[in-house]
Parts: structure tokens; C-alpha cells; sequence
């Protein structure tokens, strides 16, 4: 059996810290994990599973943004089959969000981009897609096939 049959697709959220990677997949699950979290920032890898309306199962792993937490992030792209690095409209691409990429590219799998916290007065899609252009992403619509 190859890898897409004989198990559900894993999909690993990247990202700095406080971005809100456990936030979106609070919205996937429909789940509030974030809300217990000690100071709003997850401190450990976790993974759960969800079911879609098809019945197919998808597998997610969080990982934890902070600078400590370097190689729990790596082991999670290391085991995914896609990722999504998730950037904050606010914030901009930070540390973290350049380490999360790296370890996306070593892993050589595809990844999509969610931009996070685009309801705040200071978010700016067009700075944070800049940004990433700018760490080698090349975004679909601009020759790219990231989405």
C-alpha cells in the first residue's frame, strides 16, 4: 500500500509563536484546546484527527511556535504529508515563521499559507505575502504553487 491508502493524509501547522496555529485548528476541530492552553501558547506537539463530511479522515499536527521548541517542530514536517504555515496579518513573518518555512522546504513536502488575525486594524496581507516572496515563496497567481 502507498502512503496516500494506507493511512489518512497528516497535516502539520507551523508556524511563530501566538500566530493562532492552535486557534485555526480549534475552528477545524470545533475544539477550544487554545482556550486551555497555559498563557495562550501551546508548549507541546499534539495531534488529533478530524472526520469530513465525505467520512475521510484527516490527521493534524500542532506544533508549538516558541524559539524553544525548534525540533518538535521539525519532527512534526517530518512525518506530514502537507503543512500549513500559518503567519500573522498583523505581525508579519517573524523568526519562527522563517524557521517553520526552512524546515517545511528540508522536508520537501507542499505547504499553503494561512494568514491569521486579518480582522485587526494592522493587518496586511500585502506585506506578509511580500515578505514571504522575499524567504522564496512563490505564491500561485505570481508563478508559484503555493496557495
Amino acid at each position: 500500500m502507498d502512503k496516500e491508502t494506507s493511512r489518512p493524509p497528516i497535516v502539520c501547522v507551523l508556524g511563530h509563536v501566538d500566530h493562532g496555529k492552535t486557534t485555526l485548528l480549534d475552528a477545524i476541530r470545533k475544539t477550544s484546546v487554545a482556550a486551555k492552553e497555559a498563557g495562550g501558547i501551546t508548549q507541546s506537539i499534539g495531534a488529533s484527527q478530524i472526520e469530513t463530511k465525505e467520512g475521510k479522515k484527516i490527521t493534524f499536527i500542532d506544533t508549538p511556535g516558541h524559539a524553544a521548541f525548534s525540533k518538535m517542530r521539525s519532527r512534526g514536517a517530518k512525518v506530514a504529508d502537507i503543512a500549513i504555515l500559518v503567519v500573522d496579518a498583523s505581525g508579519g513573518v517573524k523568526p519562527q515563521t522563517t524557521e517553520a518555512l526552512n524546515i517545511i522546504k528540508e522536508a520537501k513536502i507542499p505547504f499553503i499559507v494561512a494568514a491569521t488575525k486579518i480582522d485587526l486594524p494592522s493587518a496586511s496581507l500585502e506585506t506578509v505575502e511580500g515578505q514571504l516572496e522575499k524567504e522564496g515563496v512563490v505564491f500561485e497567481g505570481r508563478g508559484g504553487d503555493v496557495i
